[in-house]
């Protein structure tokens, strides 16, 4: 059970950074297919985000599944809010969903 330093550590992260994800490895790096799924999606969209990588700190990768109570990573938050895992991530760039939600919480994307 993850305590609330470790919940106020992912609020600050989540709130003082308009796209966090929170992700195995780092986007240079990922360590998991769908962590690199996600970030190949944001690098292709040009957006700007945090990654957050929970295999460094196991309170972190604990605390963010009890956080968002969803049981996997990577987890992507834009302006506080939880979005989703891989397959959600996916199927919300393919409709347009995705740059539909990042343009009206006003996050830059590249023009396709």
């Amino acid at each position: 059970m993850a305590n609330d330093i470790v919940f106020e550590r992912i609020r600050q992260d989540v709130t003082n950074n308009p796209v966090v994800l929170f992700m195995k490895g780092t986007p240079v790096f990922p360590q998991c297919g769908f962590s690199a799924a996600v970030v190949q999606i944001l690098s292709h969209m040009g957006v700007k985000f945090k990654g957050i990588d929970v295999l460094t700190d196991p309170e972190i990768r604990q605390g963010i599944k009890e956080y968002s109570s969803w049981p996997t990573i990577p987890q992507l938050y834009v302006k506080g809010e939880f979005i989703g895992g891989c397959d959600i991530i996916r199927e919300m760039f393919e409709s347009g969903e995705l740059q539909e939600l990042l343009k009206n919480n006003g996050i830059e994307t590249r023009a396709a």
